[in-house]
C-alpha cells in the first residue's frame, strides 16, 4: 500500500526496521509486498516505513507477520 506521509511523519528505511524486528531487509520487503506492512516510496523508488505503524507492530510482537524464511536460527 503506498500512501502519502505528512509532513512530520517519521519514516524508516527497509534497514532500519529489519533492526528493529532482527530479520533480514529482504524480509522487510517481502512483508510491505504481502501487504502486512505498508510502505510509502521515495521518489527514487525506494520503500520507507512509518516508525509508528512499525513500532506498533513491534510492541505487538510482530503476530500478524509471516515468519522469515530461511534456516532456523539455533
Amino acid at each position: 500500500m503506498n500512501t502519502q506521509p505528512t509532513q512530520t511523519e517519521a519514516l524508516l528505511t527497509p534497514s532500519e526496521v529489519a533492526a528493529l524486528f532482527r530479520v533480514d531487509p529482504k524480509t522487510v520487503t517481502r512483508w510491505a509486498k504481502a501487504g502486512k506492512l505498508s510502505s510509502i516510496r521515495t521518489l527514487g523508488g525506494h520503500r520507507r516505513y512509518r516508525e509508528n505503524e512499525v513500532r506498533a507492530l513491534l510492541a505487538g510482537a510482530g503476530a500478524s507477520l509471516p515468519e522469515q524464511r530461511g534456516p532456523a536460527n539455533t
